[in-house]
């Protein structure tokens, strides 16, 4: 089974259906007593799927002010990466798809981006201040007085893989992306010698 796809918008992400071999992109005739070609219960089944908008975490706070060239930690909740599941059927044809976040793509506001294939690490007390996150995180190199609104638009896209089985078939259905955004405020701690 080969698949170039079709692209279809979800209203809150963008994802592609496979084509199957020998598949024409028309729609099935209505009526006629015939089964419903497996990927029309493929479509309804994905853009049935709600998956949820990602909430962006930092430490120092996203509420505070982060400061250069000391670590941000940055994460999304983890109840907006689990495994999401719906199943959808027509005319006794049945699929179920099953969404899971892949990974995560920041883009800090600077210039700089960072890839998480997790949702990353929340901060906490067993860590030192200054450490920086084990698999999720970034350092400022400038303070972002010069920006729009003297702060950084940080934004996180994270991708989800569709895994669908039905009607003796199963599939993939990659690429849906769900996105969020923050500002962020960064600035330079001057540092006083005292004698």
């Amino acid at each position: 089974m080969t698949s170039s796809g079709w692209e279809f918008d979800l209203g809150r992400g963008m994802g592609i259906l496979p084509r199957f071999d020998g598949e024409t992109k028309k729609k099935p005739e209505p009526g006629g007593g015939r089964q419903v070609p497996v990927e029309v219960v493929v479509r309804r089944a994905v853009e049935r799927l709600e998956l949820p908008v990602p909430l962006i975490r930092t430490s120092p706070d996203e509420d505070f002010v982060q400061v250069v060239h000391v670590p941000t930690w940055i994460w999304v909740e983890d109840g907006t990466w689990e495994p999401v599941s719906v199943s959808a059927a027509v005319k006794g044809v049945k699929v179920t798809a099953t969404a899971r976040p892949q990974k995560a793509l920041w883009s800090m506001g600077e210039g700089g981006s960072v890839v998480c294939r997790g949702p990353g690490t929340p901060y906490s007390d067993t860590y030192s201040p200054k450490a920086s996150s084990p698999d999720c995180g970034y350092t400022y190199r400038r303070a972002s007085l010069s920006a729009p609104g003297k702060a950084y638009s940080v934004s996180v896209q994270v991708t989800w893989d569709v895994e669908w089985q039905g009607a003796g078939q199963t599939g993939v259905v990659p690429g849906l992306v769900m996105t969020a955004e923050q500002q962020l405020v960064v600035d330079e701690v001057q540092t006083v010698v005292t004698r």
